[in-house]
């Protein structure tokens, strides 16, 4: 059980919402095989879609593989260490960055409708800027699983260009992380591990 800091509470939000989003939460290992509904999913992103990002631009894309066939698609293309917990999690989320991204920001930027024209012809940039905010986005989905009373298990161990061949030929898209999303069985979490200190972190000029 984490307990809570002696200090007086400074945060708006309450203490128990707190230790959900942060202090109580965990990344997964190991989950039940209750199910992650695709309502459940819904929910999540309509609450983190208003994470601030970079000109409003949203380059992230969400591939949830639900199925066997899909799963074992994927599966070759993981770490031997993540392989097990994947191919076990109820639902993985393939998460990449959209390197057209500029194409919505007429529809996400409207007050700069030559916002899209800036990238155009970039496209080292556009995939800066995608990867990016695409980043940001996802630590605003981790938040958002955990607010849902569920477990993320973010996995960089997987060959990126492997799954972008096989999930999305169309070259536009850069996979970033692959997710593992469920309830987390008994045996889900490791030891925590130490945090940097504030005075570690934060100086002041």
């Amino acid at each position: 059980m984490v307990t809570a800091p002696p200090a007086p509470d400074l945060l708006a939000l309450d203490r128990a919402a707190q230790d959900l989003l942060f202090r109580a939460a965990r990344t997964a290992t190991a989950f039940t095989t209750e199910p992650v509904d695709d309502a459940q999913v819904e929910a999540i992103h309509e609450l983190v879609r208003y994470g601030p990002t970079a000109l409003n631009a949203q380059p992230l894309r969400v591939l949830l593989l639900r199925s066997t066939a899909a799963r074992e698609r994927l599966l070759p293309y993981v770490s031997a260490g993540n392989r097990e917990k994947t191919a076990g999690a109820p639902l993985v989320a393939v998460l990449a960055a959209d390197v057209d991204w500029h194409e919505w920001l007429p529809k996400v930027f409207p007050h700069r409708p030559q916002a899209r024209d800036w990238f155009a012809g970039d496209p080292a940039g556009r995939e800066a800027q995608a990867r990016f905010n695409a980043a940001l986005q996802i630590g605003y989905l981790i938040v958002g699983v955990r607010a849902a009373g569920l477990a993320a298990g973010p996995m960089a161990g997987f060959d990126a260009p492997g799954v972008e061949r096989e999930f999305f030929p169309d070259g536009r898209h850069r996979v970033l992380l692959l997710m593992n999303i469920g309830r987390p069985a008994g045996d889900a979490h490791r030891a925590r591990l130490p945090r940097l200190d504030h005075a570690e972190v934060v100086r002041t000029l």
